[in-house]
């Protein structure tokens, strides 16, 4: 009588012969592991810093991911000191994200046989593994391909940016932590003890090792090599953006065509005069300023703001898309002078800055008593002993030492201290 056949994988990626290449094995996969652990890890935190960097709590128009809940457990004040830390925290968060693609693709190519492993599920452990490793890959790619387009200013995915990469990174490092908890062990193992690549089919193999592995090419650390080649060409077309000045123009991977040329106006911008719908009558003759607090109110034409006492500072814009300017020469009126104007100038509290602009985001911003105080934080005028252009923001527009550069204001019209009118 003929036994009982069990059935095996179908023809296919499902089965181990499929898988040919004599590179994958335990040993690549874990240190390519090891150092997305390292790289994801700062990106995670320089990710949460940037999001405390636009003081959600003070007010709606800050928090760009509502119902946040819990998840903003860590939120603080965002400090104006020292103040570049925006430039370079959000500098490495970006070009540090760019860098660890090839690294990334590596790893996936490493462990695709395990996508493919028959039965799809033995049981139910193994089935949320699976999911755990669903959420892994899935929350990988969309991290780094929204934040990739955010960088090109290239908004082709649904709702905000923020939102979604916001709630996206929480969902993306719960798989990781996971994945971490029951992978480090083993990936250590396989980095230390390693006198060559287990057996195919054993435990150590870990479904990675092909029991038919083609003829070599190119050793392991040949490979890693080859990634690594891949990231410092990734790192010499990107870092320009964040370092600025001269290094920009090796920066190919950053987005063109908003440079606004040479001159005192000079640098990078993210928006447009046109862009946003400014028209050449509000910021006219008749453009005023307006200055409220404490129940006064102050209007001013723009020749008064010239008259009252100038002050200069010297500070970067640095914006989320991970470029950053060098320090330019700002001068203009202190926020404490203009809260002054209303009473308020010995101890001045948090102000609501408003701008002409008609539509997108960020017209509008809440800053943080600190940063109002801050001998630094100017409503500025010029840039480098020129009048700002229409692009930077003429007639004035709000520069704070630290702040992202959304949260610099261009246009401002009005100024409300002590929060919203």
């Amino acid at each position: 009588m003929e036994g009982v056949r069990t059935s095996g994988p179908p023809p296919g990626p499902a089965r181990p012969e499929f898988w040919r290449s004599p590179l994958r094995g335990p040993w690549l996969t874990a240190v390519l592991g090891l150092v997305l652990l390292a790289g994801i890890t700062v990106l995670f935190v320089t990710g949460l810093v940037s999001y405390a960097a636009y003081n959600p709590d003070l007010a709606a128009v800050n928090d760009q991911t509502p119902d946040k809940g819990w998840l903003g457990f860590y939120l603080f004040p965002w400090p104006t000191s020292p103040y570049w830390l925006y430039r370079v925290t959000q500098g490495v968060h970006v070009t540090l994200g760019i860098v660890l693609v090839p690294v990334l693709l590596a790893k996936l190519w490493s462990v695709i046989p395990k996508l493919f492993e028959w039965p799809p599920v033995r049981s139910a452990a193994h089935g949320i593994e699976r999911l755990s490793l669903l959420l892994l890959v899935g929350g990988a790619g969309f991290e780094f391909v929204t934040g990739i387009l955010n960088v090109q200013l290239h908004y082709v995915f649904p709702g905000s940016f923020y939102t979604l990469h916001f709630y996206g990174a929480w969902v993306f490092i719960g798989a990781f932590v996971v994945h971490v908890a029951f992978r480090l062990p083993r990936a250590l193992r396989a980095v230390r003890y390693r006198p060559g690549e287990p057996a195919a089919g054993t435990e150590e193999a870990a479904g990675l090792v092909s029991p038919r592995p083609a003829a070599p090419t190119i050793s392991r650390r040949g490979a890693l090599g080859m990634v690594g080649l891949g990231s410092l060409v990734l790192l010499a077309v990107t870092a320009g953006q964040s370092v600025g000045g001269w290094f920009r123009q090796t920066a190919l991977l950053a987005p063109h065509g908003q440079d606004p040329g040479s001159g005192p106006n000079g640098f990078q911008i993210n928006k447009t005069a046109a862009s946003v719908g400014i028209r050449p009558s509000d910021v006219g003759p008749a453009w005023r300023l307006t200055v409220r607090g404490a129940g006064r109110q102050v209007d001013l034409t723009y020749d008064e703001l010239l008259a009252l006492p100038q002050k200069e500072s010297s500070l970067p814009i640095a914006c989320v898309e991970g470029w950053s300017t060098t320090d330019q020469r700002w001068s203009g009126v202190r926020l404490t002078d203009l809260a002054a104007l209303v009473g308020l100038g010995t101890n001045t509290p948090q102000v609501f800055v408003e701008s002409v602009q008609r539509g997108g985001s960020f017209r509008s911003v809440v800053l943080g008593d600190n940063q109002a105080r801050d001998a630094r934080s100017l409503l500025a005028v010029r840039v480098n002993g020129a009048v700002l252009s229409p692009d930077h923001g003429y007639p004035a527009r709000v520069i704070v030492p630290g702040a992202p550069g959304v949260h610099n204001t261009k246009w401002v019209t009005r100024l409300t201290f002590g929060g919203p009118a």
